[in-house]
């Protein structure tokens, strides 16, 4: 987990505040907002949660307007609930609670580091070589995008494999949609599946790569 990576100043929003899900039938973002009351440049782990509204009641009935028709509402929306709830005012904390809630429960059990408690240096490809060295990893999995900046020579010559993992968005059934609409927020799938349905997905997605 990068808490220690800068945060975009420009824009609504990055994936560390923001997520979409269904609103009326299509994609739309849902927004935790932020305090952007500072000057020059921050990490992620420095960045603060605008506590001046009632931003998570809000996003809770806009996901239970949408969703309360959903085959596992009654399991999962609980769930949403508690990891919405959160009082904490730090981004980085708030995350990485919800994170690790998520992935209790559908019994992801994948270590987690934190990038800040890690001494590591460089930027750019030098900085992931870095972060590899130092959690005694052995290979690297880039996303699809990363071929546009990295300089992949670079680790074969720090001995580290290149993996670039070639994501197939798995579907499922969406009960509030015409057609599937891929890239959402993981309550999407645990509304429409449930948790065994999502271990499920994870699984077929594993055996795709």
């Amino acid at each position: 987990m990068m808490d220690n990576a800068q945060f975009s100043k420009t824009g609504g929003g990055t994936w560390t505040n923001r997520v979409q899900v269904i609103v009326n039938g299509e994609p739309a973002w849902l927004t935790m907002p932020i305090v952007r009351a500072y000057h020059g440049l921050r990490t992620i782990r420095e960045m603060k949660i605008n506590q001046s509204n009632e931003w998570r009641t809000k996003l809770l009935r806009t996901i239970e307007h949408n969703y309360r028709r959903a085959p596992y509402f009654g399991v999962v929306f609980p769930l949403v609930q508690v990891t919405l709830q959160n009082p904490t005012d730090e981004l980085a904390e708030y995350n990485r609670a919800a994170i690790r809630q998520l992935c209790a429960a559908i019994e992801l059990r994948t270590p987690t580091v934190l990038g800040s408690t890690l001494e590591i240096e460089g930027r750019s490809t030098d900085l992931l070589i870095s972060i590899v060295k130092a959690v005694g990893g052995t290979a690297y999995l880039a996303g699809d995008g990363a071929s546009g900046y990295q300089e992949d020579n670079k680790f074969r010559e720090a001995g580290i494999d290149l993996i670039y993992q070639e994501f197939q968005h798995p579907t499922y059934p969406q009960f509030n949609t015409s057609t599937f609409k891929p890239g959402l927020s993981i309550v999407d799938a645990l509304m429409n599946c449930g948790v065994e349905g999502m271990r499920g997905l994870m699984e077929a997605a594993v055996t795709a790569t």
